[in-house]
Formats: structure tokens, C-alpha cells, sequence
């Protein structure tokens, strides 16, 4: 049953609703939309209260008031006041609107799934939990194998890259990786949900070859970590390209490319292959494709181009 309309909003349920708001295209904060009714049934709050509680942080986006959207005009202080605790410190209130939300939703945090399935393509040996677990010998020596020792502990390696698993270390293992989960998930869904989950630079829409990217990187700035104003929505090859400092963004908002990209590697090639000039030569100068809401901070792109991208050869 729907509690009587005027009760003050909790500051878990406005964390709630927060995360459905960047989570969620603009378009589908309705009544109709399943998501906004299935948190409105755990709240004990009508379908049009939660929709519009969402409606009410777009009123306080910039960028979607540089699109005319205007959300609704009525947000409350407190969310005025969480909207700028967001800006001040977004990885601890996606933390927050996250663990909300699982509360509300009768969900577990996401470390509780088994560890086969957090990381698939990582030998027993490297998942969590795995510290006490025995290892089975190295296979034996033999005149005609005097390497197998060593071939069997390359062969038990990951085949992900390391940062991918970044499993944490110390007593709290479990707050870690769970506030660590939180945060990744929180992160792409804000950043491709702004972008229409189309790449802003070739307007790719395959979800499976999107990253959201961090413009100033995580181990550079831990608490913008959740922020989506310091993300841009990128396939995987620019994806790359960017993290490693091979493109950039000028304060044009127009792709630079790194005097690397533009030089042929040494050996019997010769020149560039044609896919390189399509993926990088060709779209020298390409503008950004602004997103819908939480557009990228130009600090950050200027933290970017000075710190992050390789102007010189």
C-alpha cells in the first residue's frame, strides 16, 4: 500500500531514486517504465512519486538544461543537497545510492555471487578465496621437458590482464571488492546511459564493444571515480587508444591524435595499414558527440591532454 502523499523522502530513498536516475534514459522515467514501478512497490510510494522524485535531479543537470529539458522544477533541498555531495564526492554516494538501492530491493551486494562467475576466465588459483586452497603440483622434469616446471606455472596464469581482476588485498577484502563492484557498475551504466550507449567518437552502438572511460584515471583522483561527468562513452579500440594517452580531446572538443599514431612501425610494412588510417588518421578533428546529461568535464579533459596524452613522438 502506497504511503499518503507529503511524507518526507528518506535520504535512502532519495539515494534510491537518485541511482534510477542515472541508470535511466530521461525518456523512461514514467509511470510505465517496470523499473520505476518495482521501486515504488518496495518504497510503499506511488509510481508517479518515484518517477517524479527521478524527474527532479534532471532539473539540476546543466547539460540537460542546455538541451531544454528541464526536468521538474520542484526538487527539494534535499536534493539540492545531495546532488552537490554527488559533484563533491561521487564515489561515496554512488557507494551509497547503491547499497540503497539493494537494501530496498532485497538484493545482494555484488561480491555474494560465486566466484566462477565474478571472474570466468581466471584459473581457481586467482579467484578470491583461493589463498588456502592446495595447489596441485608443477609437472615433473623430464630430459625432454626440463622447462615443464615453468610452462606449467605460465599456463596457470589468468589470461585477463591484470588490472581487469585487481582483486583487493588485507582484512577488508569483502568491503573492498563489494564497494569496487558497486562503483564499476554504477560508473558504465551512468556514462552509457548519458551517451545513449553510443560511442561519442564513431557512434558505435554495440553495448558489448562499449567502455565507459575514465577521462582523469581512477588511480589519479579515487573520488571521481563514480563520476560521470569524468567519463566518456568509447568503444573498446578508442577505448584503449585514450587510456594509454594516444588521443585526446582539444579544448575544441575535437580528436587529437599522438605523433605515435602517426608514424609507420619499423620493419617490412612500410606504411600504415588501411584500418589504422580508418580508426585514427581519418578521424583527426572528429568532434565529440555530446551526451545527453552529465556532460564531460573540461578540467578533466584539460587534466587529460596535460598529464594522460602523449603530445610528443
Amino acid at each position: 500500500m502506497a504511503m499518503a502523499s507529503g511524507v518526507p523522502w528518506s535520504r535512502s530513498e532519495l539515494l534510491a531514486a537518485f541511482r534510477l536516475y542515472c541508470r535511466t534514459p530521461f525518456g523512461r522515467l514514467h509511470t510505465r517504465n517496470p523499473d520505476i514501478q518495482a521501486l515504488a512497490a518496495r518504497l510503499g510510494r506511488t509510481d508517479n512519486a518515484v518517477g517524479m522524485k527521478a524527474c527532479n535531479f534532471a532539473s539540476l543537470d546543466p547539460a540537460m538544461a542546455a538541451r531544454k529539458v528541464r526536468g521538474l522544477a520542484n526538487a527539494s533541498v534535499a536534493d539540492r543537497r545531495l546532488w552537490d555531495q554527488f559533484l563533491a564526492d561521487s564515489a561515496r554516494i554512488a557507494d551509497e545510492a547503491e547499497a540503497a538501492y539493494e537494501h530496498f530491493m532485497g538484493l545482494q551486494p555484488p561480491e555474494a555471487q560465486r566466484p566462477e562467475t565474478q571472474f570466468p576466465h581466471a584459473p581457481p588459483s586467482q579467484r578470491p578465496g583461493a589463498a588456502d586452497t592446495p595447489k596441485a603440483p608443477p609437472g615433473p622434469q623430464t630430459p625432454d621437458r626440463p622447462h615443464a616446471a615453468k610452462d606449467s606455472q605460465i599456463a596457470d596464469r589468468p589470461i585477463v590482464p591484470v588490472d581487469e581482476l585487481a582483486l583487493p588485498e588485507g582484512p577488508a577484502t569483502v568491503e573492498r571488492l563489494i564497494r569496487a563492484r558497486r562503483l564499476q557498475g554504477f560508473f558504465r551504466d551512468a556514462v552509457l546511459t548519458s551517451y545513449t550507449s553510443r560511442c561519442c567518437l564513431t557512434g558505435i552502438a554495440i553495448p558489448a564493444l562499449l567502455n565507459a572511460s575514465h577521462i582523469i584515471p581512477h588511480a589519479h583522483n579515487p573520488r571521481r571515480a563514480a563520476d560521470p561527468h569524468n567519463g566518456l562513452c568509447l568503444n573498446t579500440l578508442h577505448d584503449r587508444a585514450f587510456d594509454r594517452g594516444l588521443i585526446s580531446f582539444d579544448p575544441d572538443l575535437r580528436l587529437i591524435l599522438s605523433p605515435h599514431l602517426k608514424t609507420a612501425p619499423p620493419g617490412p610494412i612500410g606504411d600504415l595499414p588501411p584500418a589504422h588510417r580508418r580508426m585514427f588518421l581519418d578521424l583527426e578533428g572528429t568532434p565529440l558527440r555530446l551526451p545527453e546529461r552529465f556532460r564531460p568535464d573540461e578540467e578533466a579533459l584539460r587534466y587529460h591532454r596535460e598529464t594522460v596524452f602523449a603530445a610528443s613522438g
